[in-house]
């Protein structure tokens, strides 16, 4: 096959570029993990005077308590996390408590390290925008100390001319509330846990009393009850640790209303993501009575295993988080379709890290199935193909952007066409990559990368926000009918 250049004028980038801030601070509980210093730190304390615990606490607010919201509530929480091992002989004043609270915490760079991997969706409010305009909400995977990832928010407008306009940026960052599901459902806890390899006879062992939907509590009484079997110790505790695990990665996150949605990070905030959650791919999805919901897949990953997520939200507040199931739901780069097709819930995924692949499925939480879409065919994609992002809506067929990667791991944006009433099939694809790394987007974190995990139409225009390098993100846009223009002659050629 004949390489050919990219044609010119197709994409348009546009001159903002985001990048990583590292003052953009969170806060985390900094605590020992063994138990004895944890009391020696309180009994230290508990011998300070109180001017010395005064001027202690001062300067603590005085350097700190202009980079965080509600910083005596975040000090006061992180002390009640070890008010258990304050000992019974010890009264421990208001302010104690704090200063205790602030030796517990630290703070972190949510992105220090880079800002990219965008995705795009329209807001769930509209309302006072400009006839003709749109306001967007971003997505980003911000990485920190650590490569550790977590997902960040901008907004702004779109206005008639397809100019882009960002909301400013809030100097403070914070991350939610979280509680763990009140309930789970025995059938896709059971299925998870034998695709994650637990033992049959102390899996069955440790479900045995368990309601159709059961709480956390009552899986608690039942491992108790599970650690006094004669089962082998290697069994029971990877049964426990991975049932736990699988609980724990089943939650809700609830952020304040009065925070701006630049401010709202969604941290691992449980051992579950400890190693980060990566490359959410958000999307718009329209059910069939016309609810709207927005779904985000990415992956959680300890350090040592992955689970497939689905985040799910109504108005970027409150978010459900809940682990994706089925022999197909056990790789990266899963992108829901905006609504269903033919009755049934629609993924693009990745199986082997080569090639694309299609789902299908009744639930939306159990992916069985998947079927080869494309391999790579051009000498720009041979060593692997990706999609990036759900497919977009249009009159002549699904769009669907896909990565393509090359030599020199140079990675590169293509876009296809795939058939409005079976998306198995390709009814067009351009010969020649959309977006590749120009001189200014060849150098960062990850060199000669550009990738997206979202886009969205406006009007008759594309808008592409992607990440440069591994490090920074910009924004593109396309004509939507010069693009389909090219990939119906693509079609008849």
């Amino acid at each position: 096959m004949r390489v050919k250049e990219q044609r010119g004028q197709l994409v348009k980038r546009r001159p903002t570029v985001m990048s990583a801030e590292s003052s953009r601070v969170i806060t985390r509980p900094h605590i020992p993990g063994d138990r004895a210093r944890i009391k020696g730190l309180i009994e230290r304390v508990a011998q300070l005077g109180d001017d010395d615990v005064n001027h202690l606490m001062e300067n603590v607010l005085q350097e700190f308590s202009g980079r965080h919201r509600n910083f005596r509530e975040i000090l006061q929480a992180n002390f009640e996390r070890v008010s258990g091992y304050v000992s019974k002989r010890l009264t421990l004043s208001a302010e104690q408590c704090l200063l205790i609270g602030a030796y517990l915490t630290s703070e972190y760079s949510v992105e220090a390290a880079a800002l990219f991997n965008p995705s795009i969706v329209h807001h769930p409010d509209q309302k006072g925008v400009d006839k003709g305009a749109l306001r967007f909400v971003m997505s980003f995977r911000a990485t920190g100390e650590g490569h550790v990832s977590s997902i960040e928010f901008r907004s702004g407008i779109v206005d008639q001319n397809h100019d882009i306009y960002f909301d400013p940026v809030s100097q403070y960052v914070a991350t939610p509330e979280m509680h763990t599901d009140p309930v789970y459902q025995r059938l896709h806890f059971r299925r998870k846990l034998e695709e994650m390899g637990a033992h049959d006879r102390v899996m069955n062992h440790l479900l045995e009393g368990l309601g159709e939907r059961f709480t956390i509590d009552e899986l608690e009484v039942q491992i108790r009850n599970l650690k006094s079997t004669k089962y082998r110790l290697v069994d029971k505790r990877h049964a426990i640790d991975t049932a736990l695990w699988l609980a724990r990665s089943n939650y809700e996150v609830i952020f304040r209303p009065e925070q701006p949605i630049s401010e709202r990070v969604i941290f691992p905030v449980s051992e579950n993501e400890s190693g980060g959650i990566e490359d959410a791919r958000f999307v718009r999805f329209v059910d069939d009575d016309a609810a709207v919901t927005y779904y985000a897949t990415y992956t959680a990953y300890n350090g040592f295993e992955i689970l497939p997520q689905l985040l799910q939200t109504d108005d970027f507040l409150t978010f459900e988080i809940h682990t994706l199931s089925g022999n197909a739901a056990q790789n990266k780069g899963m992108a829901l379709f905006p609504r269903k097709i033919n009755g049934r819930y629609v993924m693009l995924s990745r199986q082997d890290g080569v090639n694309n692949y299609i789902m299908f499925s009744d639930s939306l939480r159990y992916w069985n199935d998947a079927e080869l879409l494309q391999e790579p065919v051009h000498p720009l994609e041979f060593l692997q193909v990706g999609n990036c992002g759900s497919p977009v809506e249009t009159s002549e067929g699904w769009l669907a952007l896909f990565h393509g990667v090359g030599p020199m791991r140079k990675y590169s944006i293509w876009a296809e066409l795939l058939d409005l009433d079976d998306p198995r099939k390709v009814i067009g694809r351009l010969e020649e990559p959309i977006l590749a790394p120009d001189e200014h987007e060849r150098d960062g974190y990850v060199p000669n990368v550009v990738y997206t995990c979202g886009s969205m139409i406006h009007g008759d225009t594309l808008i592409i926000p992607y990440g440069i390098a591994d490090q920074r993100c910009r924004v593109a846009t396309v004509s939507i009918p010069e693009l389909l223009s090219r990939l119906k002659k693509a079609q008849q050629a």
